[in-house]
């Protein structure tokens, strides 16, 4: 047992009068606070601790030994405290998706910030995967399944890809009930990942595939939901991007019933066992703050499941 473990278990002894009350206090078993003791005057090589029937009590060399213990301990932590201040400081590198980080990541950013004034953070906001190593970045937020291994994750919550649209498209357009007939409508399609202009349906083992002819083609997410908005076509983006239109009524999820399924959103670092202080800090922080977020939660506003009478949610827009 380390020796500064042994003075404060007899600190607590002599503190609670009991080897019971100081192993309460500090959640060890009754044997090994005997231990303890055991261990520490035979070290000291006299009595230190008179037993009674009622009540555990110092002797004077005890007295004398407590007294020097309690400066000891006291040193002792304000020491890790001062240490632990003094890492609190020095750059952080954190990186977001582009809107997840400006909505969400942001807000966790600027409270830590307040927290601890000697630290400064470079947030990096980038919807494509950075590399942790390569760019000298401590934590990620990502949004997907981890492709390396290596990282360590810590989930926050899931999110899934909703096809959308407004109300007046669909009142002028109707809505479409099978994933093909979106040939028949005009789309909104994101290109800050290039890839073909198709949308994926279904659960990833039994996926298909639905080739697009867009009528708009845009690289960032705030435009794809002006134009979604605006009626301008059917857009899909993911989930927590349309949460607050969907309670609005301002867009309508559209082929429910054909969503691919979620996706974790996670805290990624390179080594949770290793990490600097600040890092750590920022970890624990990020994941009590951002796994509170209902966005990320899938509730039951873009829960799974067809509306009985969809034509009920759009009519008489224009």
């Amino acid at each position: 047992m380390d020796r500064l473990d042994e003075l404060a278990i007899f600190v607590a002894v002599i503190q609670h009068g009991s080897l019971a009350g100081a192993a309460r206090k500090l959640h060890r078993s009754a044997p090994a606070v005997t231990r303890a003791i055991a261990s520490l005057e035979e070290r000291f090589g006299s009595r230190l601790l008179e037993r009674t029937t009622r009540r555990l009590a110092p002797t004077e060399a005890g007295q004398r030994l407590a007294e020097r213990a309690r400066i000891l301990l006291h040193e002792y932590q304000e020491a890790v405290n001062d240490t632990a201040e003094s890492q609190l400081n020095g750059l952080l590198r954190v990186t977001s998706p582009v809107q997840f980080g400006r909505k969400h990541v942001a807000p966790v950013v600027m409270t830590f910030l307040e927290r601890y004034p000697q630290l400064q953070i470079e947030m990096r906001l980038d919807d494509r995967n950075l590399e942790l190593i390569d760019e000298g970045i401590d934590i990620a937020v990502r949004i997907g399944r981890l492709q390396d291994s290596s990282m360590v994750a810590r989930k926050l919550g899931e999110v899934t890809l909703v096809t959308v649209a407004s109300p007046a498209y669909l009142a002028q357009r109707g809505e479409p009930l099978q994933p093909a007939q979106l040939a028949e409508h005009d789309t909104i399609f994101g290109t800050s990942h290039p890839s073909l202009p198709e949308w994926r349906f279904g659960p990833y083992e039994n996926s298909g595939r639905v080739r697009l002819t867009p009528r708009l083609l845009l690289n960032e997410v705030e435009t794809q939901l002006l134009a979604v908005r605006a009626g301008k076509g059917v857009a899909r983006l993911l989930s927590y991007q349309v949460a607050d239109d969907l309670a609005a009524g301002t867009l309508v999820r559209l082929l429910a019933e054909y969503e691919p399924l979620p996706m974790p959103v996670q805290l990624v670092a390179n080594n949770v066992h290793r990490m600097p202080l600040k890092v750590r800090a920022f970890w624990d922080y990020a994941y009590q703050q951002l796994s509170q977020l209902t966005h990320i939660r899938l509730c039951p506003l873009i829960a799974r499941g067809a509306v009985a009478d969809p034509k009920a949610r759009y009519q008489g827009g224009g």
